[in-house]
């Protein structure tokens, strides 16, 4: 538990600070937040010796980028979808 939260704390931490009006995710280009599982996995991967910190960081943000994309395909395809009412 306590791992979990000091995971939770460091996610929030790494948050951007962004205006209401420019966090709109299906518009964003920019890849997703830090999420506890990206940071777990992150500080799992530094305690492999062979791992070299650029490759580690590049990694995460291709990772993030395509999260990204994912969630804008959900937005628009949610967006685009007719209504069954």
């Amino acid at each position: 538990m306590l791992a979990l939260a000091f995971l939770t704390v460091l996610a929030a931490d790494a948050r951007p600070t962004r205006p209401a009006e420019s966090n709109r995710p299906a518009r964003s280009s920019e890849p997703i937040d830090l999420t506890v599982s990206e940071i777990r996995h992150l500080l799992g991967a530094l305690l492999i010796p062979l791992t070299t910190l650029n490759k580690l960081l590049a990694w995460s943000t291709w990772r993030r980028l395509h999260q990204a994309t994912a969630r804008r395909s959900h937005y628009y395809r949610r967006i685009s979808a007719p209504s069954t009412t």
